[in-house]
């Protein structure tokens, strides 16, 4: 799996903006919005290459968040898959507006049986 890759996009509505989300009080693209779009990437780069019943978890993500996003903008989010230990695989991440680096960081998620893991709640 190391070296799979996936880009999510999104644009920037007032529903993923950091007044909406509690997470500020400006009409910018949140941070958790960001990271959300991260871990989409992430799920989705190894989600064709998983056993049969698996799914990803997400256990820890570290992220910068260096520029804002205005309303109306295009975000995009990168996973690369850096290492894999068993059921964990951690990911390097970044998320670009345009050619714009808005943030970088890494991602960790584990590899978990879906029937398993719900029952366990």
């Amino acid at each position: 799996m190391t070296g799979l890759t996936h880009t999510s996009q999104l644009t920037v509505t007032e529903a993923v903006t950091a007044i909406a989300m509690g997470s500020g009080d400006m009409p910018v693209l949140a941070t958790p919005a960001m990271m959300a779009l991260m871990e989409n990437a992430a799920m989705l780069a190894v989600a064709d290459h998983l056993p049969e019943g698996c799914t990803t978890v997400g256990g820890h993500i570290a992220s910068s968040h260096l520029k804002p996003s205005k309303l109306g903008d295009t975000v995009t989010a990168t996973a690369t898959v850096t290492r894999v230990d068993g059921k964990k695989i951690e990911f390097k991440v970044q998320a670009y507006c345009g050619d714009t680096l808005l943030g970088e960081g890494t991602h960790l998620r584990f590899i978990v049986d879906r029937n398993k893991f719900m029952s366990r709640l």
